[in-house]
């Protein structure tokens, strides 16, 4: 390390990423008096995070290789911009050494560890050799090249085994191996995956721990040669090997281990001489623990932290690399109380976590619980299967473990998040069940506790939001009559039947009777029982109903047939069926649509294969994600109805199968 460290303020940061974590960096930013500037693809030129700005550069191209992962455009867009500092985020080319020299070479200001350190953390096989020296116990693990014997390199390392990625993180390029049979098919789909979200397709196998937890450290060190841990957070509760709940401290990790476990990450650092903010993270069991890998980037999960000792890391990323010490020791350092954060996401966890992309209708972030929110969306945005399917992050700093975790779960149900399937609800029976309350976060929670998908409205809320959507329904209508609009609403001047409606939710019919009364009142039958409804209040923020004496606040928004219903449990979308509706052709069998919007990445059958039930067809890719189309039954391919690199709708025909 230099004697003489230089210092050097920065006048210009540019993010080169997009969405929270783009706005997250903007916020710290802005608050120490730097100016901003976003880079976007061209699906994000209207995206909140390029608003947010004070200068955005437009890099062309719509994928993650035509943009975010371009070094040469994001280079230029810093001279074009006139900004002085790079902040990469997290993903994208925030561990790429290679992006990092270019950065110092232009002659800017890397806000990040060192491109050697990187360099040897990026490649986790590297990263092993280095903590096996640092004394750090590791997992058995063997890189898989041109030669190797991958069968009998699993059997040196014993099944289970994890496919796994080399460079990147986020879950992605990982795949669980049970038995031989299907190791072949893991290793080519996690190859795939690697190349397309961090371009290098290096694998290796590893030993696969069934019930462990995922515990890491949070590291901070300066160029004056001082490091700090803040500490561990526990990453246990993950879906495709990525994480979806974080919370710091551990409920599993006592004094012995923390300390145990933080001083073998120091010892890390000090080898690497690592300067910036960095993640060392582990597997641990019962009081052992074995290292996975570092992180030489700012973590999605950093709240937690931030939270429990009161400081802001991204701060410290920037202060260190203008060259500035450290703004505080370890013995500054303290555990305060608990923080959970869940990752609020465009996904269907009831579809196997499907993701599930489009417009929002309503984002609504709740006050309920004292929240943060990180987000990288406002009401209208959309939410882009190009990418990853993130919409917030959500984080509640409590007294106490319990308590985080109820007003975090209270104030995920009370947000409004209409247009888009999410796995708000999943979330929420997580942090409610009985075994994350008691600690019990193992990897294996989601597959062991089955927390459920969805939630189920009871009927009493089904009625009062049949019969809120019914009146904001005839208000609207009334609002928008050209005859007669001074009349009351509901006014009729002879006996007529009542008003007949019908709305679909989750497949079910509600039928809905309604007519107003000479006292104003509307008596409104839904599903054969009779209420007395008013509307007491309507304006910008909602609307205020009597329900039988009851009162009641809704948030409703229409868009073509649906109603979306947002009350104090949370979010319905009510589907108003047409008067007369149209008539349906006989449904045709045998027809494969795609899940979700995507690109075809590969496709394994020609039209006129024969085929078995469950063999694999084709390959998806969505929100850096593959997702395999397999054969419902044996049959014979009768049509192709795409091609490899073909963009595909949600409910597009992909191919066509005959028995």
């Amino acid at each position: 390390m230099a004697d003489v460290i230089e210092r050097r303020a920065i006048h210009r940061l540019l993010v080169a990423n997009r969405g929270e974590i783009a706005r997250r960096v903007f916020r710290t930013a802005r608050e120490m008096g730097i100016a901003t500037v976003a880079v976007h693809s061209e699906g994000d030129a209207d995206a909140p995070f390029v608003r947010d700005a004070d200068q955005a550069v437009a890099l062309g191209g719509r994928t993650s290789a035509e943009s975010y992962l371009d070094i040469g455009k994001i280079i230029d867009a810093c001279r074009r911009s006139g900004a002085d500092a790079v902040h990469p985020g997290y993903g994208f080319l925030s561990e790429n050494a290679g992006f990092a020299q270019a950065v110092l070479d232009a002659g800017l200001i890397w806000v990040g560890p060192s491109p050697a350190v990187i360099a040897k953390m990026g490649d986790k096989l590297s990263a092993k050799a280095v903590m096996a020296e640092a004394g750090v116990p590791t997992l058995p693990a063997i890189e898989l090249k041109k030669r190797t014997d991958v069968r009998q390199a699993a059997r040196k390392i014993g099944y289970p085994v994890l496919v796994k990625a080399s460079a990147g993180g986020g879950g992605r390029g990982m795949r669980v191996v049970a038995e031989e049979a299907d190791l072949e098919a893991a290793i080519d789909s996690a190859r795939r995956e690697a190349r397309g979200a961090f371009g290098d397709d290096t694998v290796f196998l590893e030993k696969w721990l069934d019930r462990a937890r995922h515990v890491e450290v949070q590291i901070l060190g300066d160029q004056h040669g001082s490091l700090v841990h803040c500490f561990e957070r526990e990453c246990s509760i993950q879906r495709r090997h990525q994480k979806i709940i974080e919370e710091a401290p551990s409920p599993a990790v006592d004094a012995a281990l923390r300390n145990a476990m933080c001083e073998a990450a120091l010892s890390a650092a000090r080898v690497l001489g690592y300067a910036s903010a960095g993640t060392v993270e582990f597997l641990v069991s019962g009081g052992e623990f074995w290292f996975l890998e570092v992180n030489a980037r700012l973590q999605v999960e950093h709240p937690v932290t931030e939270a429990i000792i009161g400081r802001d890391l991204v701060r410290e990323q920037i202060r260190i690399a203008e060259g500035e010490p450290l703004s505080f020791r370890q013995s500054d350092l303290a555990i305060n109380g608990w923080a959970i954060e869940a990752r609020l996401c465009a996904e269907d966890p009831s579809a196997g976590f499907l993701p599930s992309p489009g417009a929002l209708v309503a984002w609504r972030p709740s006050p309920v619980g004292g929240a943060r929110f990180d987000s990288g969306v406002e009401p209208g945005a959309v939410v882009s299967p190009d990418f990853d399917a993130m919409i917030a992050k959500v984080i509640v700093h409590a007294a106490t473990r319990r308590e985080a975790a109820s007003r975090l779960a209270r104030s995920l149900e009370t947000t409004e998040i209409q247009g888009l399937v999410t796995n708000r609800d999943f979330l929420v029976a997580c942090l409610r069940h009985e075994a994350f309350l008691s600690g019990d976060t193992t990897t294996d929670f989601i597959a062991r506790c089955a927390p459920a998908t969805r939630r189920r409205p009871d009927p009493g809320e089904i009625k009062r939001a049949v019969i809120a959507a019914t009146l904001e329904g005839q208000v609207r209508r009334r609002a928008a009559a050209r005859v007669l609009r001074s009349l009351p609403s509901g006014w009729r001047h002879t006996t007529t039947p009542d008003e007949q409606i019908q709305f679909m939710l989750d497949g079910i019919t509600v039928a809905v009777s309604y007519r107003m009364d000479r006292s104003n009142v509307f008596r409104i039958e839904v599903d054969g029982e009779t209420h007395a409804a008013r509307i007491r209040a309507r304006d910008g923020e909602g609307l205020e109903v009597d329900i039988d004496g009851v009162r009641e606040r809704f948030r409703i928004r229409a868009r073509d047939a649906s109603w979306f219903v947002h009350s104090r449990l949370g979010d319905l979308e009510l589907v108003e069926r047409p008067r007369f509706p149209p008539p349906q052709s006989e449904a045709e069998t045998g027809r494969l649509t795609a899940p979700m919007p995507g690109v075809v990445f590969a496709i394994s059958v020609a039209s006129g294969d024969q085929v078995t039930k469950g063999q694999v067809l084709m390959v998806l890719e969505a929100m850096k994600m593959e997702h395999r189309i397999v054969a419902p039954h044996d049959g014979r391919i009768t049509e192709l109805k795409v091609a490899v690199g073909d963009q595909v709708t949600n409910g597009q025909l992909l191919l066509q199968i005959e028995t």
